[in-house]
């Protein structure tokens, strides 16, 4: 399988914003609903956001609003982060859905996902 590539991390100081993008070598995106989820340290991964080939998105509730995922093009998702805190401190990843272009009823669930990228770093501290 041919990985997504994610992009965009850094570090910020808190109440600022990234946009990460998700690029995919193989899939169009309109084929196929993206997620992404992210990995704290000592924490397991939660999923984030999904967002179909017909561009319906769905979001983690804790994200209270935070987090903007869009499409661009045939391969590139954008996960727009906004009010970071630190508690967004994370390793970021995207992946592709097995299932098609929409997203699952429990789009949270990592089995559903392939094509997983090495992830990009986000780091929030003042």
């Amino acid at each position: 399988q041919v990985p997504n590539v994610e992009s965009g991390g850094g570090l910020v100081q808190p109440g600022d914003s990234l946009r990460l993008s998700c690029t995919s070598s193989r899939f169009r995106v309109e084929n196929y609903a993206v997620a992404w989820f992210r990995q704290a340290p000592g924490k397991e991964r939660e999923g984030l956001s999904c967002v179909s080939g017909s561009g319906e998105a769905y979001y983690a509730e804790s994200l209270k609003g935070r987090f903007t995922i869009e499409r661009e093009d045939h391969r590139t998702v954008y996960l727009q982060l906004n009010a970071l805190e630190p508690e967004d401190t994370a390793i970021y990843y995207c992946a592709s859905s097995q299932l098609g272009s929409g997203c699952p009823d429990t789009w949270e669930r990592e089995t559903w996902y392939r094509n997983w990228g090495p992830g990009t770093q986000v780091t929030v501290s003042s």
